[in-house]
């Protein structure tokens, strides 16, 4: 399962980080997104959704939402 087809305002574990962009793992993980995280859908928008890490909101688009396995 992916940030997709998460409920907003549960607070998941991220499992892993599926890509193969070394730019985009490297991202991820300078906002605190990695294995082990834990992580919450406030909203789900047109083109991605918002989420909570470490106190932090961050508006993702669907490719990154899709890559972020919980």
């Amino acid at each position: 399962m992916n940030l997709i087809d998460a409920n907003v305002g549960e607070e998941y574990v991220i499992k892993d980080i599926v890509t193969d962009d070394e730019e985009l793992n490297s991202f991820l993980f300078s906002l605190g997104c990695y294995s082990g995280e834990p992580i919450t859908v406030i909203a789900h928008l047109k083109g991605g959704c918002t989420v909570s890490i470490k106190d932090a909101r961050y508006n993702i688009n669907n490719d990154l939402a899709e890559a972020i396995s919980i």
